[in-house]
């Protein structure tokens, strides 16, 4: 942490939005699974292409890419759960409030609404802070719940293509 904080310090990310993407960028777990799910593809399909005048690029388009998009789901949805549910890097790199993703703002809400008391002169009525820290969980878990549908008949295939078979 001190170490990667150090160097996006240095390279002068601290408040901004670039800190929050760039250090996070390539995960190595996931980088192996893209590399073992390539490994794993037979040489045959490239030979072939080449065979019929198809180019690198090409190949790559036609052949790697559409091969690959039940590993490329799984990725997307690895890093979307890891975006949406980033805190610490923005404890650390983010100093102004207003750029704060959404989980550092629940936890805020949840810090201040523990420290309310019943003669608050802000609201009428305070909720219970139980109710609040309920609410706060459905609102970081609905979004994710709802893109995983879309993914789901992806996420196994891409998860098992990819790995490290023994």
């Amino acid at each position: 942490m001190i170490p990667t904080f150090l160097v996006v310090k240095a390279v002068g990310l601290i408040d901004s939005y670039w800190s929050m993407i760039i250090p996070t960028a390539i995960n190595a777990f996931n980088l192996i699974i893209m590399r073992n799910f390539f490994q794993a593809l037979p040489d045959s399909l490239e030979e072939s292409a080449k065979i019929d005048g198809a180019n690198d690029f090409r190949i790559l388009l036609q052949i790697m890419i559409p091969l690959a998009l039940p590993s490329i789901a799984t990725l997307s949805l690895f890093y979307g759960v890891s975006y949406w549910n980033t805190y610490m890097n923005a404890i650390l790199y983010l100093n102004e409030s207003t750029m704060w993703p959404l989980q550092v703002l629940l936890r805020q809400i949840v810090i201040v609404s523990s420290g309310m008391d019943g003669n608050s002169s802000v609201v009428d009525i305070v909720p219970p802070s139980q109710t609040i820290k309920m609410s706060v969980i459905v609102v970081a878990t609905v979004p994710m719940l709802l893109a995983y549908p879309f993914v789901q008949k992806h996420f196994t295939k891409g998860a098992l293509l990819g790995s490290v078979k023994g």
